[in-house]
């Protein structure tokens, strides 16, 4: 297989293979019994070998599972919390923080509030109890700052041409996995969360991983099938495919950048800055004043800092944003990286362990 340099300053370079798996395949993934087998027809390639390549970009830590993203809000509660530690103990806060299954990132930023973590569960008071734990265990008052609303989350890179329309401030077409609008907190059905915990944390890399999930939870292949098309078409799955780390495929350096908005601008600010290709999340936020100031987050990767903060001086000056208060955070270490867990009583409804596409952080 030919080997391929591609403009992410990747640790290897990859085969061709690899880079159509990681590139073109991180949404629209095929809805059918043997999806491995119809990406290998279309790249000229056995299914075997589709298989053994992922599971290799697994072990890279490329990878981190191949599977279901999870629209925030659209199933169960979430939040983005962050607590100031002492540089003596950030360490094992984040060891504490790390452990709770609820918890799927944990990453140090640089500010005074410098550990940053996402908690996901089956409801808003699991969510506040697992909080006030924390809080509680690490003697760190917590920022609680749940989504109000989300102007753009993708959480997909382009390998291939990472720039292209970066200065245009225009996204490529979007895929039927993008066209998704906001929804609501939705209950799902017993079937429904069964399936939701059966996938939730990726697929298993066999022949027919539908089958597969549908042994686990009592459903047939087709039903499965049916129910994540379902729950596609519903907006509680924003994309189904490979999610890769974009750390380990080039991309050095991230930031989440913070701006204090004017309350009647937020969602016009949210939209310019979410339609730009180098923008990955951008969402609205409470304020907790006095401690915290700022309502609008985005998140941009690049392949060092520099790049980053000219990516911000770019939204800077198309956005009208020179004046407006703003921080730029930068991630330092990560401590925990993973699929949310919709969990109950801190027991996991995912797929077992052993099953899981990704093992680690």
């Amino acid at each position: 297989m030919q080997t391929t340099s591609t403009n992410v300053d990747c640790k290897t370079q990859m085969t061709d293979l690899e880079l159509h798996l990681l590139n073109d395949y991180q949404r629209d993934f095929p809805l059918v019994p043997a999806p491995f087998g119809v990406i290998a027809g279309r790249l000229g390639v056995s299914e075997a070998l589709v298989l053994e390549t992922l599971a290799q970009l697994q072990e890279r830590g490329a990878v981190s599972r191949v599977g279901a993203v999870f629209r925030p809000h659209s199933i169960g509660a979430s939040s983005l919390a962050a607590i100031a530690v002492p540089a003596g103990e950030l360490e094992e806060a984040a060891r504490l923080i790390s452990s709770y299954a609820e918890v799927n990132h944990n990453y140090e930023r640089e500010h005074h509030y410098n550990l940053w973590f996402v908690v996901a569960a089956t409801d808003e008071t699991r969510v506040r109890e697992v909080l006030a734990e924390i809080e509680h265990r690490t003697g760190c008052p917590v920022l609680h700052l749940p989504m109000i609303e989300d102007y753009h989350i993708d959480l997909g890179f382009d390998l291939v041409q990472p720039h292209e329309g970066r200065r245009t401030g225009n996204r490529r077409a979007p895929s039927r996995d993008m066209l998704r609008h906001t929804v609501a907190t939705a209950v799902p059905q017993p079937s429904e969360t069964a399936l939701i915990g059966a996938v939730q944390q990726g697929l298993l890399l066999v022949s027919r991983p539908f089958a597969k999930i549908g042994e686990s939870i009592g459903l047939s292949e087709s039903e499965v099938i049916a129910g994540l098309a379902q729950l596609q078409d519903q907006g509680v799955i924003k994309r189904i495919g490979v999610v890769v780390r974009h750390h380990e495929l080039g991309y050095r350096a991230n930031a989440m950048v913070v701006w204090d908005i004017t309350d009647d601008l937020v969602s016009a600010l949210g939209h310019c800055i979410g339609k730009f290709d180098f923008v990955t999340l951008c969402y609205q936020r409470p304020r907790r004043l006095p401690a915290w100031r700022y309502n609008l987050f985005c998140m941009i990767h690049g392949r060092d800092r520099d790049e980053v903060l000219s990516l911000v001086a770019q939204l800077e000056e198309q956005c009208g944003l020179h004046d407006v208060p703003h921080e730029v955070l930068f991630s330092q270490r990560r401590f925990k990286q993973c699929g949310a867990r919709y969990v109950v009583n801190g027991q996991e409804t995912a797929y077992p362990a052993q099953l899981s596409a990704v093992s680690g952080g």
